[in-house]
């Protein structure tokens, strides 16, 4: 990680060790471990955008999803790439770069929908429901704005143990966003565990809800994000970012539109 004894910025320190290390929470298919790799949609722009920038050498540092925000300000890391959704709030700790992806949420259930589960308000009508969702994951406020209690949720270190949960019973679905939903569980091979394929999009103060994400930097690291931005403008234009991501499950409706971080925060 960069500490900065000898005044330069974080970019030029990461460029002159060509070095940078970069914080991610196992979540597919944004930012997970595999095998003893690092990959992802996050990471692998991460890897093009800092290799054209000649810092070759990418540190993993693995953490909690909830922890990321606070490990890139306490300066464990110099960069988020965990395919972070972009929110004011968030807006008001880290400097996001532009968008990488703009999608939905999705929900898995029991198999059959014992429930009938097929929204964030149906969770919310059915006091006995318990949802699972990974610790600081934007969902919890979702579910929290469409009226599911605080006792309705139960929170998981990660997607894996959330899957864990819905195919042994003791909860009745799980949330994520879309693509890492489906990627989870084709891993996850759950045989008890269904995709609500009609699943309604949460609206939120009468807007319905998309992800839309991107890696995140300190504040101060301004010129790190310039660099970043001005990578990712590149990506969109050759076709590269589309050429990236599209492993990772994700399609042409995916890609984030003309909207910048910076007006995304003042929404």
């Amino acid at each position: 990680m960069q500490f900065f004894s000898s005044g330069e910025s974080a970019l030029q320190e990461a460029k002159d060790q060509k070095s940078v290390v970069i914080g991610f929470a196992n979540e597919k298919p944004y930012a997970y471990q595999e095998d003893g790799k690092v990959t992802g949609e996050a990471v692998e722009i991460a890897k093009k955008i800092f290799k054209n920038q000649g810092i070759t050498n990418i540190k993993p540092v693995l953490t909690d999803f909830g922890s990321l925000i606070p490990g890139l300000k306490a300066g464990r890391f110099d960069v988020i790439t965990a395919g972070m959704y972009i929110t004011p709030e968030r807006c008001k700790q880290v400097a996001f770069a532009n968008p990488e992806y703009n999608i939905g949420e999705g929900l898995a259930v029991q198999k059959g929908n014992p429930k009938d589960i097929h929204s964030y308000k149906d969770v919310a009508n059915q006091p006995d429901t318990t949802i699972a969702v990974m610790k600081g994951a934007i969902e919890e406020s979702y579910m929290k704005d469409s009226g599911v209690k605080e006792n309705q949720i139960k929170f998981v270190a990660d997607q894996p143990t959330a899957v864990a949960l819905l195919n042994s019973g003791r909860v009745d679905g799980v949330t994520m966003t879309g693509p890492s939903l489906l990627a989870i569980l084709q891993s996850a091979k759950a045989k008890n565990v269904s995709v609500v394929e009609d699943f309604k999009q949460p609206i939120i103060d009468g807007k319905e809800i998309k992800g839309i994400g991107a890696a995140a930097f300190r504040p101060e690291d301004k010129d790190f994000v310039k660099i970043y931005n001005d990578g990712l403008a590149q990506m969109k234009e050759s076709g590269e970012l589309y050429d990236t991501i599209h492993p990772f499950g994700f399609t042409k409706k995916d890609l984030p539109g003309d909207e910048t971080a910076e007006e995304i925060c003042k929404q």
